[in-house]
């Protein structure tokens, strides 16, 4: 997981430094060679960054967080799902609380998200994925958090995006924190 990390972590540097050198609009979704949208999450508060990969199968949430990929890319309008492990990724979400920060970089630009709730929810309750009209972030994992084995439930985080067409990915905000 860390080796793979480390490896996507290069491709969306290059992929953000590439999209900042252009002199035209950056991209929407930046891919590496295999075609894989690249996207960096970035949360402050519980100390989380991580690119995350394109998908949700086993083998993709073991890579990274993944983006549910029925749902828009984060920074468009409409719900941006990500998921997670609760014992890898997303470990600390739960400490989110309303008002929090929440990065995501894509695309040479930064869309600032802002928590604004989370709930539990049995993992049969799909109404949590469903789109929207507003530009909304989603993060879900498996709850309890702590839990051995199979968790009954999931934790999702909601948020808002505060930054409507994102900042210019600066300089700071391309260096991990």
């Amino acid at each position: 997981m860390f080796h793979t990390q480390r490896q996507l972590e290069a491709s969306w540097r290059a992929q953000s430094e590439k999209n900042q050198d252009d002199s035209g609009p950056a991209s929407t979704a930046p891919v590496d060679a295999s075609g894989q949208a690249l996207t960096r999450l970035v949360i402050p508060k519980i100390n989380l960054e991580a690119i995350v990969v394109e998908g949700t199968d086993r083998r993709q949430l073991i890579a990274g967080p993944g983006h549910l990929i029925d749902t828009v890319f984060p920074g468009e309008a409409g719900n941006a799902v990500i998921t997670g492990h609760r014992d890898t990724f997303f470990r600390h979400i739960f400490e989110l609380e309303k008002g929090d920060e929440i990065d995501v970089q894509r695309g040479g630009r930064v869309f600032r998200y802002e928590v604004t709730g989370k709930k539990v929810v049995p993992p049969t309750d799909l109404s949590v994925i469903h789109t929207t009209p507003d530009a909304q972030l989603t993060l879900i994992t498996c709850y309890p958090i702590y839990y051995v084995g199979p968790a009954p439930n999931r934790l999702v985080v909601f948020s808002k995006l505060s930054t409507p067409g994102g900042e210019p990915l600066g300089k700071r905000s391309a260096t991990m924190y």
